[in-house]
């Protein structure tokens, strides 16, 4: 099920918080680095300018061992979690 939701707060480069959710949101295939590993405020900085406070459509496709949603995002029609793949390789 494809849910549009806002996003209220992003935590690292591939986890959001929305309005309408108990537990975060981890973007499906995608590792950013953790908080304290090298690249995690770059990461997090990529994921706020495309995500933070915008609409997205939210394609969960499973959930982890923190009951988080493992999701494939959409921002209009491009994919966040390609966008992201593509960030984090530079």
């Amino acid at each position: 099920m494809v849910r549009k939701e806002r996003v209220t707060k992003v935590i690292d480069g591939d986890t959001f918080e929305t309005s309408s959710r108990k537990n975060s949101v981890r973007l499906a295939r995608i590792d950013a680095p953790e908080k304290g590993q090298p690249g995690f405020v770059k990461a997090k900085n990529q994921l706020s300018k495309l995500v933070q406070g915008e609409e997205v459509r939210i394609d969960t496709v499973a959930r982890d061992k923190y009951g988080r949603a493992v999701a494939n995002v959409y921002k209009g029609q491009k994919s966040v979690n390609k966008e992201m793949q593509q960030r984090l390789k530079r």
